[in-house]
């Protein structure tokens, strides 16, 4: 008997123990080679919560670990990874953790949706109500993935120079991502999910984590399409500038980072980066062996340029970072506006130069609707149409959407970044949706989740794909549109400098 006919047996027996087991009315059950899982069923949705994928020691490539014959409750989200935010107080190491939505463990073989939280490489978690997925697996009958992952120091922090033993600390967390889609690949189909059909989308660092995923030889044919909403990673950090970070996290550590709590590791991310300056970056590194070139750069990686791709992005994205009750806007005016503009665009360019570029098209704009809007052209959304541009180059299937709805209620905020979170689930009735949750607001969430699970069944939209020239675009709003290469002129403007990506 092969190991793959004693596996195939023991799953077999294990899905028979567990159908032999009674289960409540509200309960649901699978069995597969990695567990006989034990959920909850809410509305009609069946929810797994906590399903460990792997171990991970610090510093060190996760491993897989199956336990095909243990009956395990899967009705809790597991931990969430250690991070300086204190949103999310259930904290630990042994966070490799993921949580399904399926509208039913059968044999359906439907879309998976694996989404990939945002919070940058260093914070953030799958267990943020707006990621809950039971609204968007029913909409489109797909079902949906959200996992955990190491981050900031326990999953970016790039020892190989330093220390040996550690080669591919620096994307640890990437190879985390990796061993869930392989846990997907492997046992998705028990729960209704077809892996050979499975989807990645994230926002945020949840993108920039999928680009770099594009770029990974190890993530290759693990999934079959991508979406990133407000993310992208053009560069990784390069091992010198990661050293450099590194050397200066482990001064400020002041200990012997493999024995340190990691309450001492969060602390130490206060640390000044030497490159960027602030606090030390965490991100991907192009360490020569988990990732081996440039996500975006000098080209889209020839190695995704099959795997079709939705790229996203809200059209003030900055409100978030720059909020109406920011003390930077407090005294805004249009003698300080080229100051205040110069560090928050994070690019070589005069800000006297654009400041005069927006007054001479908008003369009727404010100094904070000019900051606001040349922020987000120049900092957040120029490496999507970096790498949108790159893969219409190589004839890559690829489409782009831009949000424009704002909340009713909250009309200065605008579609500002994260918005797109709660459209997207379906979760804008959360209290802490940006979105709202008036008609209009369920009204693009509608449309959106329409849009994102059709392209997860069929890796196609019925808008044309992105190309240079006309870079046709959909607008998500009250009103949704299609429109050929809506702010022209921004991104013509910033074209003129070498895009910074952050962490080079």
């Amino acid at each position: 008997m092969s190991v793959a006919d004693g596996v195939s047996r023991r799953a077999v027996l294990g899905a028979a123990a567990l159908l032999a087991t009674p289960v409540r009315a509200r309960e649901a059950a699978v069995a597969t080679a990695a567990g006989r899982f034990l959920g909850s069923r809410e509305g009609g949705i069946a929810v797994f919560r906590g399903i460990r994928y792997g171990r991970a020691a610090r510093f060190r490539p996760p491993v897989p670990e199956a336990l095909p014959n243990q009956r395990i409750e899967a009705m809790a989200f597991g931990p969430v990874a250690p991070q300086a935010s204190r949103q999310h107080p259930d904290q630990s190491e042994d966070c490799l953790f993921l949580n399904i939505w399926t509208p039913g463990a059968d044999a359906a073989r439907r879309p998976v949706m694996l989404y990939i939280h945002g919070g940058a490489y260093s914070n953030g978690s799958s267990t943020d109500p707006l990621n809950e997925g039971a609204a968007l697996a029913a909409h489109g009958d797909v079902v949906v993935v959200t996992v955990n992952h190491r981050l900031n120091a326990f999953g970016y922090l790039y020892l190989a120079r330093l220390d040996p033993r550690f080669p591919d600390s620096g994307n640890a967390g990437q190879l985390d991502l990796v061993l869930a889609l392989q846990w997907v690949r492997a046992n998705i189909a028990a729960f209704g999910g077809d892996s050979a059909n499975v989807t990645v989308f994230g926002q945020s660092g949840g993108g920039a984590k999928i680009a770099t995923l594009m770029g990974m030889p190890a993530a290759t044919t693990l999934f079959h399409r991508a979406i990133t909403m407000s993310g992208q990673q053009v560069t990784a950090s390069g091992p010198l500038n990661a050293t450099a970070r590194a050397r200066a996290f482990l001064e400020r550590l002041g200990r012997d980072p493999l024995t340190a709590p990691a309450e001492s590791l969060v602390e130490a991310l206060a640390a000044t980066d030497p490159v960027l300056g602030g606090s030390v970056y965490f991100g991907p590194v192009l360490d020569m062996r988990s990732l081996t070139r440039h996500p975006f750069w000098p080209d889209a990686n020839p190695q995704s340029n099959a795997i079709p791709m939705l790229l996203g992005n809200t059209l003030a994205e900055a409100r978030a970072f720059l909020p109406p009750g920011s003390p930077k806007l407090a005294r805004l005016s249009w003698d300080n506006l080229p100051a205040v503009m110069a560090p928050e665009l994070r690019v070589d360019i005069s800000p006297e130069w654009v400041v005069a570029q927006y007054r001479a098209r908008h003369p009727d704009w404010s100094p904070r609707a000019v900051l606001w809007d040349a922020v987000t052209a120049g900092r957040s959304w120029r490496g999507q149409i970096e790498e949108a541009e790159a893969r219409a180059a190589a004839a890559a299937p690829t489409w782009v959407y831009q949000l424009d709805f704002a909340d009713p209620a909250r009309l200065e905020a605008g579609a500002m970044h994260t918005m797109d979170i709660p459209l997207a689930f379906g979760t804008t009735a959360d209290p802490g949706a940006p979105s709202g949750n008036s008609p209009a607001a369920r009204t693009v969430s509608a449309a959106m989740m329409t849009a994102f699970t059709a392209f997860a069944r069929s890796g196609t939209l019925p808008w044309p794909q992105y190309r240079t020239g006309p870079r046709t675009t959909m607008v998500f709003d009250t009103r949704s549109r299609v429109e050929n290469d809506p702010r022209h002129w921004q991104r013509e403007l910033f074209a003129r400098v070498p895009y910074v990506q952050q962490g080079t």
